[in-house]
């Protein structure tokens, strides 16, 4: 499949003509966390999704730092609509970090509060998440 070839391709050049990459926080609603609770778990997928990034989709990430680093928080009711989220963008290839929460707070030890997919190329990761709403 030609879409995974942009991850390996080292001769990509540096510059941004338009937002061609973005990252994704998808957050479930169902869990009812406040707003700093949810800027937290976002924190944490988007430190994840860097890690997971760096080591294995550097030039991704070059490109995605030089492009402004542009990130959209989305929203979704369920558990399981944040794990079929997962699937399918670990299928095209994307990056995915996914936020189990230790539970101190405001929810249940364990539970998936958020879902970072990417960064990546927009068109594949609105591919995946395209269809849903802002948070």
């Amino acid at each position: 499949m030609a879409v995974f070839n942009i991850f390996n391709d080292e001769s990509l050049p540096f510059r941004c003509d338009d937002d061609r990459f973005k990252l994704v926080l998808v957050v479930r609603t169902d869990l009812k966390m406040g707003k700093g609770k949810a800027a937290a778990q976002c924190s944490h997928a988007a430190v994840m999704a860097y890690e997971r990034a760096l080591r294995h989709q550097p030039t991704v990430l070059r490109q995605w730092q030089a492009c402004g680093q542009a990130k959209v928080v989305l929203k979704v009711e369920t558990e399981d609509e944040l794990l079929k989220l997962s699937h399918e963008a670990r299928k095209w290839g994307l990056i995915t970090s996914l936020v189990c929460d230790a539970g101190h707070t405001q929810v249940a030890p364990g539970s998936k509060t958020v879902l970072g997919i990417g960064p990546g190329p927009v068109d594949l990761v609105d591919t995946v998440s395209g269809h849903l709403k802002l948070f």
